[in-house]
């Protein structure tokens, strides 16, 4: 199948998750949108919202739509390393056995990150960084696809732990989930006080998702458009001679090079999802305040006043 062909499929096949996650997910658009991109371009997603916006649900929806392996680990303060990784056991036959933890799946939902030591949240960083766990000294590959959709509570932030900018600098997305609009959460109501269950068809397959990962990487992005990806990105760095005065004065650290490499990746599969060649600056736009926001650590300054990454990141663009 050439390249062209390919990308025809994925726009189709784009099409139609979108419209099968809808049986089951109303409204949360941008959000849906956000996560197949990350799922595309195989990176790791943060949902950040308040309890019952159907974080998990959405989640949940598109694991099935995908047709892949998913596990959801519920964090807590008490859950150690091995309870996401495994740990070895003695068998009958007093030999050493390695029991695979819930890491060992397609699609993980890690529900409220934020709950767990920094010690259990650092058994994540390799799995997402390389794709493989150490145990006992030994290597262990996991499953591809693999992508880790972590969720997080904005209110609640008495006995939590704070996900370390080593590690927030993982995910590829930091998608904020917003209360429906009225007719929205009219539809929600009605769709989920009856006793109608939707069927959710499963329209992929694990082999395919990683063909459309390869493909989307190889398509070619003009050097403009790459040029303007790392120049928005140092703009972000107080320290940098072309970041503006909002950024001087309200931003204490600037986004890394992985922000800028993220920034490409998402407006190819942006530009791929849409059915064009080759991505342009409005591709990049289009992520931009997703794959930026975790990455700009605001001062005490921009607290003190209400500056918002939003309005930073704006003025940016």
């Amino acid at each position: 199948m050439s390249d062209v062909t390919a990308l025809k499929e994925l726009v189709e096949k784009h099409t139609a998750l979108k419209k099968e996650i809808a049986k089951v997910i109303i409204g949360q658009n941008e959000a849906v949108d956000h996560i197949l991109l990350s799922i595309l371009s195989g990176g790791h997603s943060l949902l950040i919202g308040v309890p019952g916006l159907a974080k998990t649900l959405i989640v949940h929806t598109i694991a099935e739509t995908l047709g892949l392996n998913f596990k959801r680990i519920q964090f807590t303060p008490d859950l150690m390393p091995s309870d996401i990784l495994g740990s070895e056991i003695l068998d009958e036959t007093n030999h050493f056995k390695f029991i695979k933890g819930p890491i060992f799946s397609n699609i993980i939902l890690a529900d409220e990150i934020n709950r767990t030591p920094p010690k259990t949240q650092a058994a994540l960083l390799e799995a997402m960084q390389e794709r493989t766990v150490t145990i006992a000294g030994h290597h262990y590959n996991l499953a591809k696809p693999f992508f880790v959709l972590a969720t997080q509570n904005p209110i609640e932030q008495e006995g939590t732990y704070p996900l370390p900018e080593a590690q927030l600098d993982r995910f590829m997305f930091s998608i904020n989930l917003e209360y429906p609009s009225f007719l929205e959460e009219v539809e929600v109501v009605k769709s989920t006080t009856n006793d109608e269950k939707p069927i959710i068809k499963a329209l992929l397959s694990a082999e395919e998702i990683v063909n459309f990962q390869h493909l989307i990487r190889r398509i070619p992005v003009a050097d403009n458009v790459i040029e303007y990806a790392v120049k928005l990105v140092s703009k972000t760095r107080p320290n940098a001679e072309n970041s503006p005065e909002i950024v001087k004065n309200y931003i204490d650290w600037g986004a890394g090079p992985r922000a800028s490499q993220n920034l490409i990746l998402g407006a190819k599969a942006n530009a791929a999802v849409h059915g064009k060649y080759s991505p342009d600056i409005e591709d990049v736009k289009a992520v931009a305040y997703s794959i930026l926001k975790h990455r700009i650590v605001k001062n005490y300054k921009a607290e003190a006043e209400g500056i918002t990454e939003k309005q930073i990141i704006k003025a940016l663009l």
